[in-house]
């Protein structure tokens, strides 16, 4: 499944200080769609290089990180349940400055 993640307010560091990505994720074996939980999993296998403490906790993202899937909250859409589909846009925000 052919997907756009993009990455941003510092979480970019975090993948090689690389914003977006333009990736193909295929489903589990033996299931035919890819939910939000596979596509975490999946990043953090294959996308963060360091501290993904930084990026998920659980089976979910940390609090502090904004996810938006085509522009919209993913809280609205399922959350880690959230069923992807071809050419989707999945962006990662982290919301937690120093300062």
């Amino acid at each position: 499944m052919q997907l756009t993640l993009e990455f941003g307010g510092g979480l970019e560091l975090l993948c090689q200080s690389s914003k977006i990505h333009n990736v193909d994720v295929k489903p589990n074996p033996g299931e035919d769609k890819l939910t939000m939980r596979d596509l975490l999993a999946w990043v953090k296998s294959n996308l963060i290089k360091e501290r993904p403490e930084m990026f998920v906790k659980g089976d979910s993202v940390r609090p502090g990180v904004l996810v938006l899937i085509n522009d919209c909250d993913w809280e609205l859409c399922g959350s880690v349940d959230t069923e992807l589909e071809e050419k989707d846009v999945v962006v990662f925000i982290s919301t937690l400055h120093g300062g």
